[in-house]
């Protein structure tokens, strides 16, 4: 074959070939080699967008996949908000400085003269609330809604170990704190019998009222009543 042809040279050896030839006439190199497809994506190597769709073929099932995927993540996530954000406001709390808040109203369903309720927050441990039965209540009220981290209570007639127990005292209290939005938490709390502050952490949000009843009495007799010497709440510092 003459060595004067017109034509597009090998890629390989350089050799001029007629346009119709697929195939160097020297040394059969292909002369339009099929293009490449470029690389997939990373995403499309990850099931369920690995396979290639032929002709539109199976898009709707990877479709209807991915929705019950996206769809069983967001279940998932909400599920979880609850106890997440439990997590974290309980992270909270023990990284911040506990503050008191003082109550702007203090209401007992009974009380003995000259020991009234408001005895619990004045500070003064050598006083106190005297209830005349187990059953009797007393309910802290607050200006603005706030976190209660920590309750301190001080039970008997006095933190003293030799006026503690000069009265009778409830072993158990309901707690029962109601919420901004009119929520309520009911909570037992289990007093030690013993002398001096003891501390309960609850870690309530928007917490607006506090009720305190008195249950357990121990130490009742007659000519003998129950005291609650201090009540202390603390809001995140």
């Amino acid at each position: 074959m003459p060595d004067d042809v017109a034509g597009a040279p090998c890629p390989s050896c350089g050799t001029p070939n007629p346009p119709h030839r697929r195939f160097c006439r020297r040394c059969a190199t292909a002369l339009s080699p099929a293009a490449r497809r470029d690389p997939l994506p990373w995403w499309r190597t990850v099931w369920p967008f690995r396979r290639r769709v032929r002709a539109g073929s199976g898009r709707v099932v990877r479709f209807l996949v991915i929705l019950s995927v996206l769809v069983a993540l967001g279940a998932g996530g909400l599920m979880l908000l609850p106890a997440g954000r439990a997590v974290f406001e309980d992270a909270r709390d023990k990284m911040s400085k506990p503050r008191p808040v003082t109550p702007v109203g203090i209401e007992a369903s009974a009380e003995l003269p000259r020991h009234p309720a408001t005895n619990t927050t004045d500070g003064l441990s050598n006083r106190y609330w005297g209830a005349p039965a187990p059953g009797a209540s007393v309910t802290y009220t607050f200006r603005e809604p706030f976190r209660l981290v920590d309750l301190i209570i001080v039970n008997g007639a006095s933190k003293s170990p030799e006026h503690y127990a000069r009265q009778a005292r409830a072993l158990r209290l309901d707690l029962e704190v109601t919420r901004q939005d009119g929520t309520k938490h009911h909570e037992e709390l289990v007093l030690g019998d013993t002398p001096g502050p003891q501390t309960f952490p609850t870690g309530i949000s928007d917490v607006k009222s506090v009720r305190l009843v008195l249950r357990s009495a121990v130490g009742l007799a007659e000519g003998r009543h129950l005291a609650l010497a201090e009540v202390e709440f603390f809001q995140r510092g």
